[in-house]
């Protein structure tokens, strides 16, 4: 009940200012056949029967280490799609948000936010922070939990147990379904999922990262709409590397999975 309430409350703060505003700004080609990848890969994997390329929809991740981002260029080589770092814990934001979400915005490029979980903060403080810093924007992807183990923090290296872990994620899922009107993603390794048992989470959609094998292969019997299967991509218009993904269907299940999840 409690979480229940903080939620509730959440949401009253939502409406009542400080936090962003609702907007229609859309992205302007979701309608659009996606162009044949031309991506390259610093470090290319063997995969086995089924590589990256037999997927037909692919898209990247970015952060503040894309610093420069030519949003036409990449979109014009293939990029369907993209995932932006919106936010950390319960008080870091990432500074090259507003530039990486305008500018796929302009490109006509399909963009959702994406939080990094922090095992030492209670979960709606960060779905209240997340909140804080992503709009609600008619055409976005739903948002993202990003949940990983973080051995090297120099702040946080607690495993809490999985009854723990996957209790908290459902705080986040649920607090984000609330607010944005979409079911959400969940973003995840092969250890972290294993070790949680996250095949047991419920209302979100999986986004798995596997760079060396198929999604099927790694994670066997789970079902998952985006598959990370690069950390050392290279894209035309982005200077250094960037992570690659596939979403898991064709061109005709993609323009149905963007109708049924956007706001």
């Amino acid at each position: 009940m409690r979480h229940i309430l903080t939620i509730a409350l959440i949401l009253t703060l939502a409406a009542c200012g400080g936090r962003p505003r609702e907007t229609t700004q859309s992205t302007a080609s979701h309608t659009a056949t996606p162009q044949r990848a031309n991506f390259g890969d610093a470090h290319p994997q063997d995969f086995g029967s089924v590589a990256p390329q037999d997927h037909r929809i692919h898209g990247i991740d970015v952060s503040k280490f894309q610093t420069a981002v030519d949003w036409q260029t990449a979109q014009a080589n293939g990029v369907s799609f993209a995932f932006i770092k919106a936010t950390e814990g319960g008080d870091q934001a990432d500074p090259m948000f507003d530039q990486h979400w305008n500018g796929a915005a302009r490109a006509g490029i399909p963009r959702g936010a994406y939080h990094f979980f922090y095992h030492c903060r209670p979960a709606i403080e960060q779905a209240r922070w997340f909140i804080a810093h992503v709009p609600r924007t008619r055409g976005a992807l739903p948002p993202v939990l990003d949940m990983e183990w973080t051995p090297t923090s120099p702040t946080c290296r607690i495993r809490n147990s999985p009854e723990h872990i996957r209790s908290e994620a459902q705080i986040f899922i649920r607090a984000l379904q609330s607010h944005y009107g979409q079911r959400p993603i969940v973003y995840t390794a092969i250890d972290f999922f294993e070790d949680n048992q996250m095949w047991k989470i419920q209302g979100a959609d999986f986004w798995l990262r596997s760079v060396a094998a198929h999604p099927s292969d790694l994670y066997a019997g789970q079902h998952w709409t985006f598959w990370q299967y690069s950390g050392t991509g290279q894209v035309p218009g982005i200077i250094g590397k960037v992570d690659l993904n596939a979403f898991a269907g064709n061109a005709r299940d993609w323009s149905a999975w963007l109708a049924a999840s956007q706001h």
